[in-house]
């Protein structure tokens, strides 16, 4: 299943007037990085930064003087998309700007069934939190000590982990490698089957007097008795019953 795991930074919090102005996303096939990557910072086509967003993110109006418009970016962001299941913290937030940025240019909006939220999912495994994405990677010891800002490439990279992590992945991956090391079991292949076998049989549970008493039994069903072949034992004891 390929996923894209993103994050968008914006000129404030008003999808309406606001816009975007960062977005980054890495790609994800059956829970696994690519190694592909999209990442863009956006003019703002004249909005200018809210200071208590430049505060969260750091980018300012000189930084985006230069940088290619949404318009410009947008098809090249919706093929990166295209396919994939969107995953974000948060993610009506981001999806909201997205949608609005799309509508602008009379684009379709997201399906919110190609949608993944973690904050959502987090919120139902950690339901006494905290589940910021800071407070995520340190409870599944993820290294975050270079984010001093937010950016929408990194938060990506480490939403990627948690991401990994909320759904199993590594605690799967360690369980499995537990039972590689640490099993006694020999495993032989039938048709249609796997039958583990004991490296120690266990004793027997049967007497003497339950061990003769079947073969009498079996001695009544005839030389063809399917007992006679499975323990040749039964076959000495038949004919001498």
């Amino acid at each position: 299943m390929r996923e894209i795991i993103f994050d968008t930074e914006t000129t404030g919090l008003d999808s309406r007037e606001d816009r975007i102005i960062e977005f980054g996303g890495i790609e994800l096939v059956n829970k696994f990085p690519t190694g592909r990557t999209f990442h863009k910072y956006i003019n703002a086509q004249g909005r200018t930064v809210n200071p208590e967003a430049l505060a969260v993110h750091g980018i300012s109006d000189a930084d985006l003087a230069d940088k290619p418009t949404f318009p410009q970016v947008a098809e090249d962001l919706v093929s990166f998309l295209d396919g994939a299941m969107l995953v974000a913290h948060n993610a009506n937030f981001d999806i909201g700007f997205l949608n609005a940025e799309f509508a602008r240019l009379g684009m379709p909006a997201v399906d919110p069934g190609r949608v993944i939220d973690t904050l959502a999912l987090a919120r139902r495994k950690h339901p006494m939190g905290p589940n910021s994405l800071d407070a995520l990677c340190r409870r599944y010891g993820i290294d975050n000590s270079h984010r001093e800002k937010h950016g929408a490439l990194l938060d990506s990279e480490l939403l990627a982990e948690v991401y990994i992590e909320l759904m199993g992945g590594k605690q799967a991956a360690f369980s499995l490698d537990v039972q590689v090391q640490t099993t006694t079991v020999i495993v032989e292949q039938t048709i249609g089957a796997t039958v583990r076998v004991r490296e120690r049989p266990l004793a027997s549970r049967l007497s003497e007097a339950d061990r003769q008493a079947h073969q009498a039994l079996v001695a009544t069903l005839g030389s063809s008795a399917i007992w006679l072949e499975v323990e040749p034992g039964y076959r000495d004891g038949a004919a001498e019953s």
